[in-house]
């Protein structure tokens, strides 16, 4: 499984590019994201090919990660009704999500209070 980090982020110029900027020195390539901004601040999640030098990086250069998780990460067609063979599956299993996102080749990232079902639901579906 990938992770998944949560940062807590101030809404103002220049935040994500400090992220984006240090990870990028670091040599670690982001594969996905997603964000949402409130009046309260932002919360982006990031998946990253270096989870422990990410979490090293990011803590260095003084961003808050208020969340980690595992995810699962896997290919899905880019068609009608792709996604949802596979949540039909998750859903069946009777697993909720927490996260859903995607890469930026594609591939759909899911997040769930319970990784071990989620996996096991998506492996089902994936025989």
């Amino acid at each position: 499984m990938a992770t998944d980090f949560a940062l807590c982020l101030p809404t103002r110029p220049g935040t994500l590019l400090r992220v984006a900027e240090a990870l990028g020195h670091a040599g670690i390539n982001i594969d996905g994201a997603c964000g949402l901004a409130s009046d309260d601040g932002a919360v982006v999640h990031v998946i990253v090919s270096d989870a422990e030098l990410a979490r090293r990086t990011l803590l260095n250069v003084g961003v808050e990660i208020c969340g980690e998780q595992p995810v699962s990460v896997l290919a899905v067609e880019n068609r009608p009704g792709g996604a949802a063979a596979l949540l039909r599956h998750v859903a069946d299993a009777g697993v909720s999500l927490t996260l859903l996102y995607t890469t930026l080749d594609g591939r759909l990232v899911l997040g769930s209070d319970e990784p071990a079902r989620l996996h096991d639901a998506l492996a089902a579906a994936t025989r």
